[in-house]
């Protein structure tokens, strides 16, 4: 099968070459069978009761391989771990999304996975940080915490029977502004005990999401804004300014300047060159 012409463009020869390469790497620190290519044979003992799980099938007598990458094996279970994957959610995963859309007592968000992750009214801190039971007036003023296409930074709860439930009980989880949204392969990113990094000399804040979403925005001090928020939002509709009109405050609050804009561009061409 390793032997098989194919008919590829240049782009394709080189993610080619490239996917092997990661291969014989990852195999080298195992044995020389840990790496398999589509209608390999994985070599099995059917003495101890096989269980073939995701990317093996059997074929003609042997486990062969239905994806590329690597042999895994959990006591009986025998499976492939495909290089090129979408994002498996696991508990207690950082994330950052996007809203897109307001629905009654919750917030749907698209991570990168095959399905929209829920966010409920009851998983996050309310903007006046009361432990409490939530209101119908809560729920009418959802839209003063995220609104459609707010990037927002959570964490994996789990699953229950309506899907995949994030929570966002920190003041380090909550929505995201003056930064740029980048996204990678989510196999890119590997789990670690800190996913919130500080690069001091330039002034960023870089929170690397599991999901292969990237959030690069200027530094900001972890503080309870969806207090100050609500409090400024308080004040505007008393005053009833125009809608068209910006105060000094709001452009001050959105102005990002042009060294870090350079930044942001400098690490969405990174970004990019990770994708060929």
């Amino acid at each position: 099968m390793r032997e098989l012409q194919l008919s590829l463009n240049q782009t394709q020869k080189v993610r080619l070459q490239r996917a092997l390469e990661k291969l014989e790497f990852l195999s080298s620190k195992a044995n020389s069978n840990a790496s398999v290519t589509v209608a390999d044979s994985i070599p099995v003992n059917y003495e101890d009761g096989l269980l073939k799980g995701h990317g093996t099938s059997e074929f003609n007598g042997e486990v062969v391989a239905t994806v590329c990458g690597i042999v895994e094996r959990v006591n009986k279970l025998v499976y492939v771990r495909a290089l090129r994957a979408r994002y498996k959610p696991e508990v207690g995963d950082i994330i950052v999304g996007r809203v897109i859309e307001v629905a009654p007592k919750r917030w749907r968000v698209e991570i990168n996975y095959s399905h929209d992750a829920v966010l409920m009214l009851s998983s996050m801190n309310l903007p006046d940080g009361i432990q409490r039971r939530r209101t119908a007036l809560d729920e009418l003023n959802m839209r003063s915490i995220f609104e459609e296409n707010d990037v927002i930074c959570a964490e994996v709860r789990g699953f229950q029977h309506d899907g995949l439930h994030l929570q966002a009980r920190s003041q380090k989880y909550g929505k995201l502004g003056r930064g740029q949204l980048l996204t990678v392969p989510s196999y890119l990113v590997k789990r670690r005990k800190q996913h919130f990094h500080n690069l001091e000399n330039y002034g960023i804040d870089l929170i690397i999401g599991c999901n292969g979403f990237i959030w690069v925005g200027e530094h900001v001090q972890v503080t309870d804004d969806m207090v100050v928020d609500q409090v400024n939002k308080s004040e505007q509709d008393d005053a009833k300014p125009d809608e068209n009109s910006f105060s000094p405050e709001d452009q001050e609050k959105n102005y990002t300047r042009q060294e870090t804009r350079e930044i942001y561009a400098g690490l969405q061409m990174l970004s990019a060159y990770c994708l060929l």
